[in-house]
C-alpha cells in the first residue's frame, strides 16, 4: 500500500494531515523558527543555519529573516542567492533556483495546491508540482509563484506579480496573472538612462 508521503513525493493527491506529512512540516517549522531567532548582526550563523535547512546551496547565500518553508530539503539554490525579508517557500515539491538570483521582500513560492471541489478540500487533500527558476532572475517585492511554474534565465518579475504560467528567457514579466511585458537586453550593459 502506498503511504501518503509516497503519494506526496510522486506528485499524486495526498492526505495532508497524515502523521508523516505533519511531522515533516513540523520539523521544518522548528528549523525556520531557529533561523528566524538568530540576530541579524550574526550573518555567519544565519548562513550556516539556512544551509542546514536547504537541500543544496551554492556559494554566497544570504537569506534575511523571516524565512518559512514546508520541508527545506526540497529547496536547491545556486551561487549568489539573495533573498530579502519574509520569504516563504512551500517546498512540498522541489524548488530549484539557479545562480545569481535576487528575491525581494514578501515573496511566496508555492508548490502545493488543493482540490477545486469542496468535497476534495473536506478530505484534506493536496498535490504538489515543482517550481524551477533559472539563472540571473530578480523578483520584486510581493511576487507570488504558483505550483508547476518554470521561469527562464535573465528574467525580472515585477513587484506584485502573480506568476501562474511559465515565463521564457530574457524578459520582464508583471501583472496578475503575470505576462511578458518586454524583452530584456542580454549583452550585459546597464542602461543608466532608464527611469
Amino acid at each position: 500500500m502506498t503511504t501518503e508521503l509516497e503519494k506526496l513525493e510522486n506528485g499524486d493527491w495526498y492526505y495532508f494531515l497524515d502523521e508523516e506529512v505533519v511531522a515533516r512540516k513540523a520539523r521544518a517549522a522548528k528549523l525556520c523558527q531557529e533561523f528566524n531567532a538568530i540576530s541579524a548582526t550574526d550573518p555567519a550563523s544565519q548562513t550556516a543555519k539556512i544551509r542546514g535547512i536547504f537541500g543544496q546551496a551554492g556559494k554566497s547565500v544570504s537569506v534575511q529573516a523571516t524565512f518559512n518553508c514546508d520541508y527545506g530539503k526540497n529547496i536547491r539554490v545556486g551561487d549568489d542567492f539573495l533573498s530579502n525579508y519574509n520569504l516563504t517557500i512551500l517546498d512540498i515539491a522541489p524548488v530549484t533556483i539557479g545562480n545569481h538570483v535576487m528575491i525581494g521582500p514578501n515573496v511566496g513560492l508555492y508548490t502545493v495546491n488543493h482540490p477545486m471541489t469542496a468535497q476534495g478540500r473536506r478530505q484534506y487533500l493536496a498535490k504538489a508540482t515543482p517550481i524551477t527558476i533559472g539563472n540571473d532572475v530578480w523578483f520584486g517585492g510581493n511576487v507570488t509563484v504558483l505550483p508547476g511554474v518554470t521561469i527562464g534565465n535573465n528574467v525580472v518579475i515585477a513587484a506584485g506579480a502573480v506568476v501562474t504560467h511559465d515565463i521564457p528567457d530574457n524578459c520582464l514579466a508583471g501583472g496578475v496573472p503575470a505576462k511578458v511585458i518586454k524583452p530584456l537586453e542580454t549583452d550585459g550593459q546597464i542602461n543608466t538612462s532608464e527611469k
